[in-house]
């Protein structure tokens, strides 16, 4: 049974990295991007105190915690204006993906770096051509010998400059039936044939976009993660703590608008009176209020159904959760621009920058009228269109 209240731990985790995210807040943030470098005192730290790896098992540096406690720490963060994307890929899929279905050696390579932050791993998925069908990768990977080798293009992959390997998605063949099958890689950073390309966004983050190009990039046997036979299983145990994730990321960008706006709201008098205490003020805010809450209760079933090992449960969850949090997220940064009125567009509040930011939840990692299909598919039992 789903527990709706938090508990202790979970409270006193919120807490804690609350009081992280606040020491940095917004201000941290922006003059990282400016600078366009990483935000590495706030992953150093966050490391320190046993944050990034929370969800990784204890025996390899971890804290034996699960998706739950990771997205307590990504969304405490977000809503202090000073969110880590990269929390999402590193520890939440490629961790999580790696203590699931890695050798012995991939975990004691990998596992302890992800939880003490002395290594990163980026995931790589979306192509070019492929966009939201997953299906349609052409990446693909070959046996030589003992080796694989791995050609094709990814794009929008994040952090590819700060980490150590990549996670990469590629397609096999069945020796039985000659169709392809999703497979996973650890690519290293360095691998000859191995390139990346900036991609120029508008959207300001201290993560920068790129393409992946590989180029016949050889990898040993042991690069393979997990069983060749069951990559669609072993690609979707890191697709819905990614999910989840995206929905905390939401969910935190939300309530850090909710919250400017509040203390806008309450400070900004308009004939004598702050224009908080008008309803056509007060009520957008409320139902903004409402609405992220909501998302988090979906996020929190997510993330329990996942931890206790419901994966079928866990990705009709997780999707539900993705898709209202990036809807709550939007509205809740529209509404928060809206009550500052101008200021909202300013530099100095800070907000107009999330306009961006917010839309890329109901983009990435999966678009919302993607999940709407499967929702009518797997969940109503409608037929496909497609």
């Amino acid at each position: 049974m789903t527990t709706l209240i938090e508990s202790e731990e979970h409270q006193a985790l919120r807490k804690a990295v609350s009081a992280l995210g606040k020491r940095y807040g917004r201000d941290y943030l922006t003059q990282v991007i400016a600078e366009g470098r990483y935000p590495t005192e706030l992953w150093q730290e966050a490391a320190k105190l046993g944050y990034l790896g929370v969800n990784l098992p204890e025996e390899y540096g971890g804290g034996g915690g699960g998706i739950a406690e990771l997205s307590i720490v990504l969304e405490e963060l977000g809503a202090s204006g000073a969110p880590l994307l990269m929390l999402v890929v590193s520890p939440a899929i490629c961790g999580t993906v790696i203590a699931r279905f890695g050798t012995e050696d991939q975990k004691r390579t990998w596992l302890p770096g992800l939880a003490d932050g002395t290594k990163l791993m980026a995931f790589g998925i979306t192509e070019p051509d492929a966009g939201s069908n997953s299906h349609r990768i052409t990446t693909t990977a070959r046996r030589d010998g003992d080796d694989w080798l791995l050609t094709g293009r990814k794009v929008f992959i994040s952090g590819v400059d700060h980490a150590d390997a990549v996670l990469i998605v590629g397609r096999t063949e069945d020796a039985r039936t000659g169709k392809l099958k999703p497979c996973l890689f650890i690519v290293p950073r360095d691998a000859e044939g191995f390139s990346r390309n900036p991609i120029d966004m508008e959207l300001s983050a201290a993560e920068k976009q790129w393409e992946l190009v590989l180029d016949d990039v050889r990898l040993p046997a042991d690069a393979l993660v997990g069983d060749e036979d069951a990559g669609l299983l072993q690609l979707f145990a890191g697709l819905n703590p990614e999910r989840v994730m995206t929905a905390a990321f939401a969910i935190g960008m939300g309530r850090y608008a909710v919250g400017k706006a509040l203390e806008y709201a309450r400070e900004r008098s308009v004939w004598k009176t702050p224009i908080g205490a008008h309803q056509a003020i007060a009520h957008p805010l409320a139902q903004a209020h409402i609405d992220l809450e909501l998302a988090r209760l979906m996020m929190q079933k997510a993330a329990h159904l996942y931890d206790a090992g419901d994966d079928i449960g866990a990705g009709e969850a997780a999707n539900m959760a993705k898709y209202a949090a990036g809807e709550a997220c939007v509205r809740a940064v529209d509404q928060a621009v809206h009550t500052l009125g101008g200021n909202g567009l300013t530099r100095e509040f800070g907000l107009a920058s999330l306009i961006i930011g917010a839309r890329v939840a109901r983009i990435a990692p999966v678009s919302r009228e993607m999940i709407l299909n499967y929702i009518s598919h797997q969940t109503l039992g409608l037929p496909k269109s497609y």
